[in-house]
Formats: C-alpha cells, structure tokens, sequence
C-alpha cells in the first residue's frame, strides 16, 4: 500500500496544501507548531475517520473557514484509489471512494491502513483509562471496520440511557423503559468487548515477542480489564452483562449514571508481573508502546494482506539510540514511512540517502 499524493484545503494551518510522495521514506522537517503534525493527522483520518488530537470534526477546519477537504491517491495491490473527505459541519462528513459517496463509514475505512506513532503514544501507560480504549478501539478499525460502528450503536444507546437516568428528583422511574435500554446497551456492549477481546489475544502474543526481543528478562503481558477475564462466546458475554446491569440497577438510578460496559473498561500492561503503569521507567513504558506499535503492523499485515503505512511523529527524537535503531531495523522494506522532525540530526547519513526531505514553515512547503 502506498500514498502518492496528498492535497488539503483549510486544513488545519493548510489553506492549501499538495504533495507528491515519491519514496518509501519521507522525512517532514521543520520548526514546532509550522504544521507537520497536521499533515501526519490527515493522513490518519483517511485511514480512521478519527484523530488522537481531536473531540470534534470542526477542530479540523481551518479558522474562518466553512469547510475542509482532505483528498489522497493512493495505491492498493496495484490498483489506483482516490479517497476523499469533505467536512462541513453541522452536515455529517461527506465520505467518496473514486468519486461515489459512501453512506457506510465501513465502506471507506477498508480502503487504507496504516500505524500512527507519536510522542503521545509514550504517554500511553500513564494516562488515562479513557486514551488507552481510544488507543486500542483505533487499532482496530484498521483490521475491523465495522468496530467504529459498534462503538457508534453503543455509545449512542448508553447516552439515551443517561440521559434517561437523569431524572428529576421524586419522579418515579419507568423501570420497563430502562430494562429496554439494558437490554440494547447489553447487546451493542457485546459487540465492543468481543472484538477488542479478540484483537488484544492477536496483538498481546506479537507484542510479547517483540518486547522480549528489545528487554530480554523482561516478560510483558497485557490484561483486557472487563466484565469477564477470559474471552468467551457473545451469547455467554451478552448474558452476564445483562445480569451485571440488573445487578447494578438501583445504584445506576441512585446516581444517575451507566455503571455498566466497555466504556469503563481500561488496558493493564505488567513487567514480569509488576504493573507498569506505577511502576515501569520511562525506558520500560517506551520499549512496551515500542512493541504494541509494530505489533500493530504485523496484524494489518496479517489481516489485510498487505503493509499498512507508518506514519512517526516526533516520535525518534525521544527514543534512544538501541529503540531508534530496532523500530527503523524491524520495518519491513515494503511499509512506506512518513516521519517529521525538528531537523535531520536524529537520522544516521545511510537513512538520509534513501529518504525525501519535505521541509515546512507556516503551514507551507519551504523552498
């Protein structure tokens, strides 16, 4: 899979913005805060409909302006493809593949794949509870893309029931109608905590392997904390929640809140059985996203029959040399990389001699 060209208008800090990308490696150089992030970010949203920076579509578009288009050409086991997005709030994104609109956002999330790692991403551990299910819901998309519909259904239906527990003090709840929504949020919740069980069974074993390989001794494990431990079949998963939510029904009505489901699911990750996130360095958190990373290459691979792009944000200059070294050595020469940077001070002369250097200022490309 390769990106060949990509064009934006109000962008972000782009106006207007085109490019050619000719090599497997691209390096985007330039001062903070001149636009290279955005770039990477646009990329990403054709990849995922979403962004690791963003709540809300209109942060996307750029000031004093009604819209934005983000459009790329791409190539797919040897066929040409055409993506675009347009975004004008309040109308819902308008989504084309080859020029026809796509009313399905599975329909266009299958079209590109690729791995975004930034220096956000380092954070991972130490966040919060919530960075790491959007870390791991973005991840599989890229595999699954009738995820993103899954987390769609459920977190529509777990809004109607808070908004529907918000009852004014004194009023008799209808206690039928919530049984209803339990009943649809145990099923939609089904679906999410299904998938992202199955999708962190393939990526904890790669990870594991790719970390011992970085920190020998050092034996990662990574813990789904759910409603159940283990993964089991949607009809068993379907029931307990039920059982759970009718479990919790009073104390939800009581506070006035969903206590139930994969929204207030987190991820653990233990070092030789010690949890990292209290415990891990910095060195140890960043070998571990450093392996999650490339595992997440290997299963769209796996999946999808061919490499995904790489796109690293700032992410080589906070690494030190045996990391930058591993994660540039364990890249498959067929996965095209996109990488920004300050200056090229991070890259040794062989990479540079293989690599086109893209340089920004202010939101354009600087001569």
């Amino acid at each position: 899979m390769k990106l060949k060209n990509l064009k934006l208008t109000n962008f972000r800090n782009y106006e207007s913005f085109e490019y050619d990308f000719k090599s497997n490696k691209t390096l985007i150089i330039g001062k903070n805060a001149q636009g290279k992030t955005n770039i990477l970010e646009a990329i990403y949203y054709l990849c995922a409909l979403d962004s690791v920076r963003i709540r809300k579509d209109l942060e996307l578009i750029t000031f004093n302006k009604d819209f934005s288009n983000i459009k790329a050409n791409i190539e797919k086991l040897g066929i040409d493809i055409e993506l675009e997005v347009i975004l004008n709030p309040p109308k819902n994104k308008l989504l084309k593949v080859n020029g026809l609109k796509k009313t399905k956002s599975k329909d266009f999330l299958r079209v590109l794949s690729c791995v975004n790692f930034s220096v956000n991403d380092l954070l991972l551990l130490r966040g919060e509870p919530a960075n790491r299910r959007k870390w791991l819901d973005l991840a599989i998309f890229q595999v699954y893309p009738l995820h993103s519909e899954y987390i769609s259904k459920y977190n529509k239906i777990r809004l109607q029931k808070a908004n529907f527990l918000q009852n004014p003090s004194g009023t008799n709840i209808n206690m039928n109608m919530l049984d209803v929504y339990n009943a649809q949020l145990a099923s939609s919740a089904t679906n999410v905590i299904y998938l992202r069980q199955k999708y962190l069974t393939e990526l904890k074993k790669i990870a594991k392997e790719k970390h011992l390989y970085m920190a020998q001794g050092e034996n990662l494990e990574v813990k789904y904390n759910t409603i159940v431990e283990d993964m089991i079949e949607p009809k068993e998963l379907n029931q307990i929640l039920l059982d759970k939510l009718e479990e919790k029904k009073e104390e939800e009505i009581r506070k006035m809140q969903c206590l139930v489901g994969p929204h207030r699911d987190d991820v653990d990750f233990f070092i030789n059985e010690i949890n990292s996130k209290q415990f891990a360095s910095q060195g140890q958190q960043r070998t571990i996203v450093l392996a999650l990373k490339l595992a997440e290459l290997d299963i769209i691979k796996k999946t999808t029959g061919e490499a995904p792009l790489l796109l690293l944000d700032d992410v080589l200059a906070e690494l030190d040399n045996i990391r930058q070294n591993y994660l540039l050595s364990a890249i498959d020469n067929d996965i095209q990389m996109i990488i920004t940077s300050v200056d090229t001070l991070a890259f040794d002369k062989d990479f540079l001699c293989n690599v086109d250097i893209l340089k920004i200022s202010d939101g354009k490309i600087a001569g």
